[in-house]
């Protein structure tokens, strides 16, 4: 009697044992079934990357129960919004044309391939007083994919920035520029009657070539007026960086004692007349022909 007692106890045990896991078994089957049904929609309806299909195969017919069930639930609401969503993925035209990553406009970096909203962070960047100084730095937008910059890095156009023609607020866009040192760049360049070359801003006040550098790729040197040295008095030519007191009044020296055909800056050098270390700086000088 004890023992079928004891069996009859071990039976109600495993049964217990038994029916607690096939409910724990059942509520698993439940909830990964609602997970995978909530993931693929959300990556339906909230995916804006331009250049990736979503493909999901019959989101919106999932639903929970026995794996040998076909029963079938419809939600017009939300198949309606998963099919826009989808359609705009999968349809959005991509153009190519050059653009300058800085003034493109909103409309024209959805004729890119971008969405509206990536349009609108790229957008909210530049007026936040972001900037993009190189095509690498568009590539950093974490709304820009690694194959949307592939496709675009020959198309981006950022113009250098023309040192002859740039005012303090323009330099300051320059790394490692600020208020002070673009003044200088301002007030620099009048002095010179326009910059000749791009090397004459290590000219400035602690303006290192480690400055310099880490700029160089985005200045250029755009047209400026020749420097007149050849027509001006004595005290506008000692006003000239690599000129100043004492040369400006041998260069009026020279120009009194020697034919018009001997009047270069060679000549002035080989004379004496110029400090030999400004002599190769003035040689690189754009000069109005005597």
């Amino acid at each position: 009697m004890d023992q079928k007692r004891e069996s009859g106890n071990r039976l109600s045990a495993s049964f217990v044992t038994g029916a607690v896991a096939l409910i724990f078994l059942a509520i698993g089957y439940q909830t990964a079934l609602f997970v995978h049904r909530a993931a693929v929609l959300h990556i339906a309806e909230s995916s804006v990357h331009p250049d990736t299909v979503y493909i999901v195969a019959g989101a919106e017919n999932i639903v929970a129960g026995p794996a040998h069930s076909s029963r079938r639930v419809s939600n017009p609401g939300r198949t309606e919004r998963v099919r826009r969503v989808r359609n705009s993925i999968v349809g959005r035209s991509c153009e190519n044309f050059r653009f300058n990553p800085n003034t493109v406009s909103l409309e024209d970096l959805q004729r890119l391939g971008f969405s509206a909203r990536q349009a609108e962070s790229i957008d909210n960047y530049r007026r936040k007083g972001g900037r993009f100084r190189r095509k690498e730095d568009f590539m950093k937008s974490y709304v820009v994919e690694d194959s949307v910059y592939e496709r675009l890095k020959d198309y981006i156009d950022i113009p250098k920035l023309d040192i002859n023609a740039a005012d303090s607020a323009a330099f300051e866009t320059l790394p490692g520029i600020g208020p002070f040192y673009a003044a200088k760049m301002v007030s620099y360049r009048k002095e010179l009657h326009g910059y000749s070359y791009p090397e004459q801003l290590m000219d400035i006040y602690r303006f290192d070539e480690e400055k310099y550098s880490a700029l160089a790729d985005l200045i250029e040197v755009g047209p400026s007026e020749a420097y007149p040295l050849w027509t001006l008095p004595e005290d506008s030519l000692k006003a000239h960086p690599y000129i100043r007191k004492y040369a400006a009044h041998g260069v009026v020296v020279f120009r009194e004692n020697n034919p018009v055909e001997n009047w270069t800056i060679d000549a002035l050098d080989k004379a004496g007349v110029l400090d030999p270390a400004l002599a190769p700086k003035l040689k690189k000088c754009r000069i109005v022909a005597p």
